[in-house]
């Protein structure tokens, strides 16, 4: 399985960016993919994620409110749009996934498959 993010970028504190990450390789149908990130001098943590199969939506309490993760099943891509960004956002975004997972993308640390990230930058 292959993850490529694309979308980062710099924005103002307030703005809004959307982030894309389209997937290849999967063999089964009902996977997990989600949103990590790290900044610089923390740990990784897990943003958000979503089953392929149903739609169902996760999100780490630092993303409630604020960011969306959707999919498009047609393109096995999948999307975080984050709105109302803030400097603490800034970081290293990954998408990441797990293949073949039997639903439990709400378990961030199962996820097993990554992509090279993408650099989001929030300045106030």
């Amino acid at each position: 399985v292959q993850l490529v993010e694309s979308g980062g970028g710099s924005v103002q504190a307030g703005g809004s960016l959307r982030l894309s990450c389209a997937a290849s390789g999967f063999t089964y149908s009902r996977n997990c993919m989600g949103w990590f990130r790290q900044a610089p001098g923390k740990e990784r943590e897990g943003v958000a994620g979503i089953d392929t199969a149903n739609g169902y939506m996760y999100y780490a309490d630092s993303a409630k409110g604020r960011f969306t993760i959707s999919q498009d099943n047609a393109k096995n891509t999948a999307y975080l749009q984050m709105n109302s960004l803030k400097p603490d956002d800034t970081a290293m975004y990954y998408c990441a996934a797990i293949p073949n997972s039997g639903g439990y993308c709400w378990q961030f640390y199962a996820y097993n498959t990554w992509g090279q990230g993408t650099q989001v930058t929030v300045s106030s």
